[in-house]
This record gives C-alpha cells, structure tokens and sequence, in this order.
C-alpha cells in the first residue's frame, strides 16, 4: 500500500515537473515570436479604458506614454494621441527600431531622405513625435476625420489600410496615457532598476515640461486638473521599470506594483487632493 502511494505520488510529481517545463517552453517560444503580445503571467502593462484593454510590453508602454504625453504638453486633443499612437503601432510596433525599409528609422519610421530629420534625430522619439505632430497639425479635419485616413496622408505608406489594424488599441493607450481613463494601467514588472527620483523627475519635465517636487524617493505633483493628474501617473507608471516606481497614488486612488502577479487599483488609506499624484519609488 505504501509503495502504491509512494508511486502515485512520484507519478504526480513527473506531471508537475512537466507542465512547469512545458509552461517554461511555451514562454521561451513567445519570446521568440517577433511582436507578441504580451502573456498571462508575463512582465507587462495593460491599458483599460470604457471596458476594453490591451497589453503591452515595458518598452511599448514607455514609447507610448511620451507620444501621448507630447501631444498634452502640446494641448492637443486626445484624438491627436490616438492618430500618433495607432500609426507607430503600425510602423515599429512601438519601438525606436535603428532601422527599416530602406532608410525609415524610429518609432514612426520616418525617412531622413524625405526631409524628417537626421537619422539621429529621429531616434529621439521626442523628436520623431513632435515631426508627427508638426505634420498632423496641418492637415484639415484631423480631429474628426478617419485615423487611418489621417495615417495614410502623413505616412504615405505603401500599406494604406493597415493602420486600421491597430485602431482600437491606439484609443485605449491614447484615452489611458492623456489622462482620460483614470486608474487605466496597470503594471506588472518584474525586473525593476534601482529607485532613480531623479531621472522620473527628468522625464516628466521633458514630456511635460512640468517641475515635479521630490522629496527622497517620493514625487509629488500638483496637476491643473484631474486628466492632467491622471496623465502623469500613468506616464510613471508606464516608466516604473526603468525609474523603480513601486506605487502611485491620485487622490483617493492607490497602485502598488507588484512582482508576482497584475495588481488592480484600490482606494488609499490617506487620499491626497483630486488634483494631486504622489509617486513613491523603492
């Protein structure tokens, strides 16, 4: 009887261990799929907004938040985000890709033999997204006609259906990143960097031109309205791994990374004005 049990239970081990690296290869496999979504369980931020989400990995996410943040800094209309947002999803699967079909570079991949700017410069996705804005501007009816039509008459893109794709999750990133869906991201980061107050501090500044106030390893913000606010946390958060963000808080409204599993939005035990965004690094 006793062997009996000491086989099942060796039998059940032999599954355990099979499923864990069966769960293991599966992961090393998606890796290898060039733009995967991120996975159940995998480091990523999702974007929820009116009940509809996307993932994204960290580096998407942080190229996301400065297009979005570029256009609030600009006071554009969110609209504006979601036209830049969906057309780099298109173009670099939102990374500042070092190459392209012939010279193309960049997030947008904007091509310095068509008068874009310099290959260098527009590596700067600060750059490069302000030239897409610059662009965007120009053309009459942007904020009310078809994003994929916008796209197409900036990109001139040899694929000018394609940008529809990516449609519906450039509203989400825009709507979430501009500050229009609060409490929109969350984050699940597991490999965090050393706590840097004074590199977050950098980057909001130079998306924002804002001066946040830092006190050790606490950010505050005083935000002109409650979007605003918004924008600001998520971009934070957006840039968590990078900086070692470990909680953002508005208001009445608190999130704390997490390392095991995507952690949700709860109410703080001590709010802060409605207007007010606290972020605390580790």
């Amino acid at each position: 009887m006793a062997r009996r049990r000491h086989t099942a239970a060796a039998a059940v081990l032999i599954v355990v261990g099979l499923l864990a690296v069966l769960v293991v290869a599966a992961l090393v496999v998606v890796h290898l799929i060039p733009d995967h979504k991120p996975i159940p369980g995998e480091q990523r931020c999702v974007a929820t907004a009116a009940g509809n989400a996307v993932a994204v990995d960290t580096e998407q996410v942080q190229n996301a938040a400065i297009i979005a943040g570029v256009a609030v800094r600009r006071g554009l209309a969110p609209r504006a985000a979601s036209i830049a947002i969906t057309t780099a999803y298109q173009e670099s699967n939102l990374r500042n890709l070092d190459h392209g079909d012939r010279d193309s570079i960049g997030l947008f991949q904007q091509r310095p033999s068509m008068g874009w700017g310099t290959a260098k410069q527009l590596q700067d996705p600060y750059y490069a997204t302000g030239r897409f804005y610059d662009a965007l501007v120009k053309i009459h009816g942007w904020e009310s006609a078809d994003i994929t039509e916008i796209a197409q008459k900036i990109q001139i893109s040899g694929y000018p259906d394609a940008y529809r794709d990516h449609e519906a999750d450039g509203r989400i990133l825009a709507s979430v990143l501009t500050g229009q869906s609060p409490a929109g991201l969350r984050c699940l980061i597991r490999d965090q960097h050393q706590a840097d107050p004074a590199g977050l501090g950098k980057a909001l500044h130079k998306t924002y031109k804002i001066h946040p106030k830092r006190s050790g390893v606490v950010i505050t913000i005083s935000a002109k309205s409650q979007a605003l606010a918004w924008s600001y946390a998520h971009f934070a958060l957006a840039n968590a791994r990078d900086h070692g963000v470990s909680s953002v808080q508005v208001g009445s409204r608190y999130f704390a990374i997490s390392r095991m599993d995507l952690a949700s939005w709860h109410t703080a035990a001590r709010p802060i004005g409605s207007h007010a965004v606290k972020i605390t690094l580790r």
